[in-house]
């Protein structure tokens, strides 16, 4: 898919792109397991980027390096029930719903894009509000999602990597 626009058929498939992040444990293995749960929860067409090394950002000192990956797929859902999903299987690989966001983990998956959607609500901001200055996501994103648009700026992820590379 070269695009992130909603496509068209019973169900209504949205285009979304995830993030996956950890630094603890078999990261591979974790992040295979999210993706087999995420695909038994209904996200279909995966694509997943491989996986990227990046330092640890605005965590406790001493954090160990993280282990990043990217992901697309098609949703039939709503972008509130693809976050429950997320959460739920984070605290099924081992994240503990109530968290130190600056400590290591298990697993991190955040939303990044649905479709062309624009959304901000309490528990959740798409476009993700910080993805453009993390290249922690943009690299593995920009690896299978080069194209994607934001619907908030119109750059595409390829766009924002170069911005900050």
């Amino acid at each position: 898919m070269s695009s992130n626009t909603q496509t068209g058929s019973e169900g209504a498939l949205s285009a979304v792109a995830l993030a996956l992040g950890a630094n603890l444990g078999r990261v591979e293995q974790t992040f295979a397991q999210a993706v087999a749960m995420l695909r038994a929860g209904g996200l279909e067409n995966i694509q997943l980027s491989s996986v990227y090394k990046s330092k640890a950002e605005g965590c406790h000192p001493g954090t160990p390096d993280f282990s990043n990956s990217a992901l697309t797929g098609l949703w039939g859902d709503s972008p509130q029930a693809l976050l429950r999903l997320s959460q739920d299987i984070e605290v099924r690989l081992g994240r503990p719903r109530e968290h130190d966001s600056r400590a290591s983990r298990s697993i991190d998956i955040d939303l990044l894009l649905f479709a062309q959607r624009s959304i901000n609500e309490p528990n959740l901001q798409l476009p993700h509000p910080r993805m453009c200055r993390r290249l922690f996501v943009l690299q593995p994103l920009a690896e299978i999602a080069p194209h994607w648009r934001l619907p908030d700026s119109g750059k595409t992820v390829a766009q924002c990597l170069q911005e900050i590379v």
